[in-house]
């Protein structure tokens, strides 16, 4: 089976198969001991608390973003 075959059919899968494949092969990149990754992902997160918390940043609820993201696709 082709690459192009393989991917033609996992397209083809519903949503939430689509995502658990996605998780299954994100996680087969994870490396034992290798926390890199999530070290950047925690940096990432302090650095939108800090925004939060200093005023920087105005966090709104999902549904509202959800509503901005749609009417910005429209």
């Amino acid at each position: 089976m082709s690459i192009e075959q393989l991917t033609q059919e996992a397209l083809a899968l519903p949503n939430d198969l689509r995502f658990q494949l996605l998780n299954d092969l994100l996680a087969s990149f994870e490396l034992e001991g290798d926390d890199s990754l999530e070290k950047l992902w925690v940096a990432e997160a302090q650095r939108r608390r800090n925004e939060i918390l200093s005023g920087q940043v105005q966090p709104i609820d999902g549904d509202t973003a959800l509503a901005q993201v749609r009417a910005i696709l429209g």
